[in-house]
């Protein structure tokens, strides 16, 4: 409706003659009111699985076990390559040449401990070529398939195979006995450089939502929060920044001072920054985290994420 009475009210003025100054600005802003529809679709974020912490004892019989890989998560829609949010990005051709017409669901990774790589390159709006050579698209999940993970992962294997393309992973899947099995698991990957482990349920069907379908493992808790004050440092870090004062989702204030670098106290992160932090549980009367510490600014991801998070 507010498209047609435009149209009619360009038609209105056409008969009028106008600098061409307000001509151009007439035509720009009905160019970026028929655009917006589109924008907000390619900024509409996909439909994926969350995962819950595991927490307590599960029956691991149900459950896929993975490395979690420590990158930033992809979706490929059948046409383009989002990030979780849902923001396009920019590859080179030659990346997703040949992809199918389906959902991938996976993770942008570069290597053990190259997070901070692989986030660089992934944001860029022109694509470094040499940077995306680095890259992996490691694939864990078919959204759109109507199976059960199980049925998923078998029906997985042979799409990666048409692919054909060695940046293009599928994610080995594990069935571990029990718990000392699964500890045992944890304890390789991160001596390997890893981050944790991943575990699906094996009877789930693909729904986005946050549940005990999907459950993650690492060896400490870790969140994230927005950066909303830089305090002074004391003492020998007098003249740079002594510690963060961070914001959860939920309207909670700490401090981080531990875990930042001497490049960190001297360039800290910018106010409105998200960044990841590690603890060791919460502090019974007010909540707040045990020990927190800095780990990195976490440039992936915006406000409306953390809001979700548990």
């Amino acid at each position: 409706m507010e498209k047609i009475c435009l149209l009619k009210f360009m038609h209105r003025w056409s008969g009028i003659k106008l600098p061409c100054w307000m001509q151009l600005c007439t035509l720009s802003l009905a160019l970026a009111f028929f655009c917006l529809p589109v924008r907000a679709a390619e900024l509409a974020p996909p439909h994926v699985m969350l995962a819950n912490v595991l927490r307590s004892e599960v029956t691991l019989t149900d459950y896929w076990v993975s490395e979690k890989f420590d990158g930033m998560r992809g979706y490929w829609d059948g046409v383009k390559l989002l990030t979780r949010s849902g923001k396009h990005i920019e590859t080179p051709e030659w990346f997703t040449a040949g992809w199918p017409n389906i959902p991938l669901d996976g993770e942008l990774w570069v290597g053990h401990g190259q997070f901070s790589r692989a986030i660089s390159t992934v944001r860029k709006k022109i694509p470094d070529e040499a940077q995306w050579r680095m890259l992996r698209f490691m694939v864990f999940d078919l959204p759109a398939h109507p199976g059960s993970y199980s049925e998923r992962n078998a029906a997985l294997q042979p799409v990666i195979t048409e692919i054909g393309q060695p940046w293009v992973h599928h994610v080995e899947q594990f069935k571990v006995a029990d718990h000392a099995a699964l500890r045992t698991m944890l304890k390789r990957v991160i001596k390997q450089g890893g981050e944790g482990l991943m575990l699906h349920r094996g009877g789930s069907l693909y729904q986005a939502v946050r549940s005990d379908d999907l459950l993650k493992l690492k060896p400490y808790e870790d969140a994230e929060a927005k950066v909303v004050a830089h305090l002074p440092g004391k003492g020998k870090y007098a003249n740079v920044l002594g510690a963060l004062e961070v914001e959860t989702a939920d309207g909670m204030r700490f401090r981080l001072g531990s875990g930042l670098s001497d490049a960190d106290r001297n360039h800290p992160p910018q106010l409105g920054k998200w960044v990841t932090y590690r603890y060791n549980g919460l502090y019974k009367k007010t909540g707040i985290p045990r020990f927190a510490r800095f780990i990195r600014v976490r440039e992936d991801m915006t406000f409306s994420e953390q809001a979700v998070k548990p």
